[in-house]
């Protein structure tokens, strides 16, 4: 993997039975942007009204779409990577919904 200057942690490596509100809340926390294929992140966002930083979701997608899209959203929409937007990935589209800023 090539170093782009990203500080970059996985779940998976730093606590992989962390529940999905831990994750948020530390993604939060510490102004990561949060990459998930989860959509449980969603109700606890838009249902139980948590606190969030922009998360990614990606949908039905191979790894390398995955990182084209990751390097897309860097280069061409780093400024919407904000507390409070929620991207969805899909093949060919971005969607972005933005919240409030909770920052």
């Amino acid at each position: 993997m090539i170093d782009q200057g990203h500080d970059v942690l996985s779940v998976r490596d730093s606590d992989p039975e962390a529940p999905d509100a831990t994750v948020l809340e530390r993604a939060y926390r510490e102004n990561r942007v949060l990459i998930t294929e989860d959509k449980d992140f969603g109700e606890l966002v838009f249902v139980h009204r948590l606190p969030h930083p922009c998360i990614v979701r990606f949908v039905e997608m191979r790894v390398v779409e995955k990182v084209a899209a990751v390097n897309e959203l860097i280069r061409r929409h780093s400024d919407e990577l904000r507390n409070g937007t929620l991207v969805v990935v899909t093949r060919g589209r971005l969607r972005f919904r933005y919240g409030r800023d909770d920052g």
